[in-house]
C-alpha cells in the first residue's frame, strides 16, 4: 500500500465513524462521546502525518503545489479548532452535535480536495509513495493523544 492508498483508507475510516455517530440517538450520550473522541484522535493523528511527511513533500516536489499545500494547512488547522472544542465538551451540551457535524462536512470537503487535486498531483511527482508510506504508518502509530479520552 502505498502513501496515497493509506491517507485515502484514513479517509474512509473517518466517513464511516462520522456516519455511525449520526446513526446514535440522543440518549445514546456515552456511545457518542467515545465515537467522537475516536473520530477527532483518527482526524488528529491523520492530519500530523501529513503536516509532517505527506504535505512537504508534495510542495517540495513543485512549486505550483503550494497553494493547495497552504489551504490544506489552514483546513487542518479549522478541524483542529473543532476537535478541541469537542473533546472539552460532553454529549448533550448545546452544540455538541453540531460541532460534529460540522466537523463531518469540513472533512468532506478537505478530502475531496485532497483526493481530486493533491493526490493526483503527488501520484505525479517523483515521490517515493510506498517508502512514505511507511513512514506515515510509523508516525500515527507514535502519536500519542493523552486529552482524548472517554
Amino acid at each position: 500500500m502505498d502513501a496515497i492508498e493509506l491517507l485515502t483508507q484514513d479517509h474512509q475510516t473517518v466517513k464511516e465513524l462520522f456516519e455511525q455517530y449520526e446513526g446514535f440517538s440522543d440518549c445514546s450520550l456515552v456511545s457518542k462521546r467515545k465515537l467522537a473522541l475516536k473520530i477527532c484522535e483518527e482526524l488528529s493523528k491523520h492530519a500530523m502525518a501529513e503536516e509532517e511527511i505527506f504535505y512537504p513533500a508534495v510542495r517540495e516536489a513543485s512549486r505550483s503545489n503550494e497553494d493547495l499545500i497552504d489551504e490544506a494547512i489552514v483546513e487542518h488547522a479549522s478541524a483542529k479548532e473543532l476537535i478541541a472544542q469537542i473533546v472539552a465538551m460532553a454529549p448533550g451540551e448545546d452544540l455538541y452535535d453540531a460541532k460534529v457535524k460540522v466537523l463531518s462536512e469540513q472533512i468532506d470537503h478537505h478530502v475531496l480536495e485532497e483526493e481530486s487535486e493533491i493526490f493526483p498531483r503527488a501520484r505525479d511527482a517523483e515521490i517515493d509513495l510506498q517508502a512514505m508510506s511507511s513512514q506515515i504508518a510509523a508516525r500515527k502509530a507514535e502519536i500519542e493523544l493523552p486529552d482524548m479520552q472517554a
